[in-house]
């Protein structure tokens, strides 16, 4: 059954309409520095031109661009004022930070698809056949995916470089994104740690969502938003952290979701990647301990079964769906997002910021918890 038929009964606002211009301002900017950028690369050889498009590629793909989104109403939200072309370098670079972090999660999790194009390894390893080289193709596009990456995460730090705010201003953001990255990595190895541990609870999972996924998406991006207003005090900073954990998790809970739920055409991901991929998500391990002995049991047969294989046979998926659905953790699960977007909201209530911000980030919150991709 498609997600969006389970969670017809959601009441949630539509997404605001600022979300398109900024992501859209954010993207004019990227598009811009990768080009000089990739000039600059290619004169070094002209071979590296492979290497040069398939980063512009993984960063101009696509994507909802939530991160710069989040640090510009942390920006707003702490006395930061017009013109954005002043902090537009700085909030874009975590959109190359973020490229850095897909480009190697795919190759950890041997993805195939993202955002409906190949994955970066994928297309390089078909960039390999097609000239004929030397080797295997797969170990190329592998080695090379980690390059790409690396290479966004030198391009996030020269871009960010670029914002013409004081120096004391750039430095305070600079010390919530190195904490952001961090965290992800941490988040990345627990999450790596999951799929290959016999036992996961619900808590690591969460645990994970809260490193990986809320404060890379949502607390840090704040965070990093109110340091380049220079004005990011003790209170706003809480209240940040309080409404970026809680919809963070929402955020996360969501893509739980659409990983088994979610309609392929919308997700740009096969149907149950998730599943494919063996992922402790918390969607699972609540259907795990919700089930009785043996429908655990052929849950984690199926698991199993499904893990690894490309692709998963389409009944293996349709049963485990069917047996995830039955144990009722896809509802609890939308009950979870319900509850941590109105504990985000909430947080938000007394901070010291702007109407304006607090308005934008009710609208964000929802956005985020209940997005069809």
């Amino acid at each position: 059954m498609a997600e969006e038929t389970l969670t017809l009964t959601v009441a949630r606002p539509a997404g605001p309409t600022w979300l398109a211009t900024l992501a859209e301002a954010v993207d004019e900017r990227l598009a811009a520095f990768i080009a000089a950028e990739s000039a600059a690369l290619v004169a070094l050889d002209p071979r590296l031109d492979l290497l040069a498009s398939t980063a512009r590629d993984a960063v101009l793909g696509g994507g909802k661009r939530l991160r710069p989104v989040f640090a510009y109403w942390g920006w707003r939200a702490c006395g930061g004022q017009e013109p954005t072309e002043r902090v537009l370098p700085a909030l874009s670079a975590l959109e190359l930070l973020h490229a850095f972090a897909l480009v190697h999660d795919d190759v950890m999790d041997r993805s195939a698809t993202r955002r409906g194009r190949p994955t970066a390894h994928r297309a390089l390893a078909a960039a390999h056949e097609r000239s004929g080289l030397t080797g295997a193709s797969e170990r190329f596009g592998d080695s090379t995916a980690v390059l790409v990456g690396d290479l966004c995460l030198v391009w996030a730090d020269r871009l960010m470089a670029q914002a013409l705010v004081p120096a004391t201003a750039l430095a305070a953001a600079r010390q919530a994104y190195d904490l952001m990255r961090v965290e992800a990595i941490a988040g990345q190895f627990l999450d790596v740690l999951g799929e290959h541990s016999p036992e996961w609870t619900v808590d690591r999972a969460l645990r994970v969502a809260r490193l990986k996924t809320a404060g890379y998406t949502v607390v840090r991006p704040l965070h990093f938003g109110g340091g380049l207003a220079g004005r990011l005090d003790s209170s706003a900073a809480a209240a940040f952290s309080r409404y970026g954990v809680a919809v963070g998790e929402a955020f996360q809970l969501r893509d739980d979701l659409l990983g088994v739920f979610g309609e392929p055409a919308r997700t740009g991901k096969p149907a149950g990647d998730d599943l494919a991929q063996g992922k402790p998500t918390v969607l699972i391990q609540l259907a795990r301990t919700a089930a009785s002995g043996p429908g655990r049991t052929e849950i984690d047969a199926l698991l199993g079964r499904c893990r690894g294989e490309a692709p998963p046979d389409p009944d293996q998926l349709r049963r485990l769906t069917e047996l995830i659905e039955s144990t009722g953790a896809p509802e609890r699960v939308r009950e979870m997002i319900t509850e941590r977007v109105t504990t985000g909201v909430e947080a938000l209530s007394t901070a010291p910021i702007t109407d304006e911000a607090r308005s934008a980030l009710t609208s964000l919150a929802y956005a985020a918890a209940w997005r069809s991709a």
